[in-house]
């Protein structure tokens, strides 16, 4: 395994936060070294979100990312503010239900996830954020779903638990419909 380094971003209130635990709590139930640092705007719901998570099977010497393996832009003003981090040759995956611009970036792979379009067609408008989850990991291959389904069942609980089926077929979307894995 390599050492994955990875920056999610978005508005509040759309699981970006979500979507980096799942992969650091993930990776730790696989024994991996891992980092998971969340940044908040000044809002909650509908400011800026991002979080940074580091995976890796050597240990990680600091959580701060300046290149990253992956960049998930959720909205535009994410995509814009973020892209340059992505290294080059390394992926860059884009909400295309909410971006509609091109990256400036002609050096990195890009992925467009429409993840609102996964969600509404699972009838579930909760699960946008697990279909970037799937899209990114089903690339990347840092984790096993085994072990999201895992995360999902040590995070989610009381009536969240319910979810956990839901969650993970927008997770296994990606992967599942080559339509979507084919850009």
């Amino acid at each position: 395994m390599s050492t994955h380094k990875i920056i999610v971003a978005g508005f509040g209130g759309q699981g970006v936060m979500l979507i980096g635990q799942m992969l650091a709590y993930a990776a730790m139930k696989e024994g991996k070294e891992v980092t998971w640092m969340p940044a908040y705007g000044p809002e909650m719901r509908g400011g800026t979100a991002n979080c940074t998570v580091i995976i890796s099977d050597k240990k990680i010497s600091s959580p701060i990312v300046t290149q990253a393996t992956v960049v998930a832009a959720m909205n535009e003003p994410s995509l814009v503010k973020f892209q340059k981090y992505v290294a080059p040759g390394k992926d860059l995956f884009l909400n295309s239900s909410l971006i509609s611009k091109e990256p400036e970036r002609t050096d990195v792979n890009v992925h467009k996830v429409d993840c609102i379009g996964i969600a509404d067609e699972l009838r579930n408008m909760k699960v946008a954020n697990m279909a970037m989850l799937g899209a990114i990991n089903s690339v990347i291959n840092a984790v096993s779903e085994e072990s999201i389904k895992k995360a999902m069942e040590m995070s989610f609980s009381g009536a969240k638990t319910e979810l956990i089926d839901i969650n993970m077929q927008a997770v296994r979307y990606w992967k599942l419909n080559e339509n979507y894995a084919r850009v």
